[in-house]
């Protein structure tokens, strides 16, 4: 089975406000734990991406 691939997309850059990737839309603690992650861990964290951009968290 195939891991779902980081969505780092070279951007790495912190927002002070809002505490996220400005590329990647991710905390700092999912980014470092990234690696140690379930399928359904990162399936979450990847829900929660698309729910900042919906929502304007960037």
């Amino acid at each position: 089975m195939k891991k779902i691939s980081s969505p780092c997309n070279g951007i790495c850059i912190m927002d002070e406000d809002t505490e996220l990737c400005v590329g990647c839309l991710r905390t700092s603690d999912e980014i470092a734990n990234w690696e140690e992650y379930s399928e359904e861990q990162r399936t979450e964290v990847l829900r929660e991406i698309t729910r900042r951009e919906a929502e304007g968290d960037q």
